[in-house]
């Protein structure tokens, strides 16, 4: 990964602010990742017993396509960025990068519980990390954070684009018939369609993903 940090995390929130708006044009939309064969869940969680400060960043790697867990790693860190919607990767990331450092296996795509260009300045978390760590991500979020999308068709794999200001920023996706969508939007160096395509693969019986299942598990281990 990115053997230099782009930047700090220890910003205000302007400066945070500014930061997004400035880096935003360094994420690559298209595919630039070679064979996937190990994908990485990321998540942040918490703590729910008193220790508000306290995040539990999980990271769990499975085979592709088996879905395996091949290892796993989650880290506590204190929280020094306050609660700004839209600046949450100040917040997270220096956790979720602490765990992917335990690793001994490099994830080839990291699929973060989060948004990518589905952001008001397009860097949400999982577009952030990637552009941060100079690793192939996708964002995969439960709730829309930003955009408006035509409700999908009811089978699984049906999807329509998320929409912002005239802009695709990413896909309202049916990962199970019958249940609503998941919202998928570029990471880094990943297109859309690739996206949509990895975050299908890694989706067996459920609403969400295995890889991001496995990683809120991870983290709410010790935090329940």
């Amino acid at each position: 990964m990115r053997p230099e940090p782009l930047h700090g995390w220890s910003l205000s929130v302007r400066e945070a602010i500014d930061l997004q708006s400035r880096i935003a044009g360094g994420v690559v939309r298209e595919d630039r990742l070679g064979e996937v064969r190990l994908v990485a869940g990321v998540d942040v969680a918490y703590d729910r017993r008193g220790r508000s400060g306290i995040a539990r960043a999980a990271v769990v790697v499975l085979s592709f396509p088996d879905l395996s867990v091949v290892e796993q790693a989650a880290v506590e860190v204190a929280v020094e960025f306050p609660y700004v919607p839209g600046l949450l990767t100040f917040r997270e990331a220096p956790a979720a990068i602490a765990a992917l450092e335990r690793l001994s296996a490099r994830p080839d795509v990291l699929l973060c519980d989060g948004q990518g260009l589905a952001h008001p300045r397009r860097l949400g978390f999982a577009a952030h990390l990637g552009l941060f760590l100079d690793a192939p991500s996708v964002g995969v979020a439960k709730s829309v954070l930003i955009g408006t999308y035509e409700e999908p068709g009811p089978a699984k794999g049906d999807w329509s684009p998320l929409m912002d200001k005239g802009e695709v920023i990413g896909a309202a996706l049916r990962t199970r018939a019958g249940v609503r969508p998941i919202y998928v939007s570029i990471g880094h160096r990943v297109s859309l369609p690739t996206a949509i395509s990895l975050v299908l693969a890694c989706t067996t019986s459920f609403r969400l993903p295995q890889t991001t299942r496995a990683a809120d598990r991870l983290s709410k281990t010790r935090l329940a």
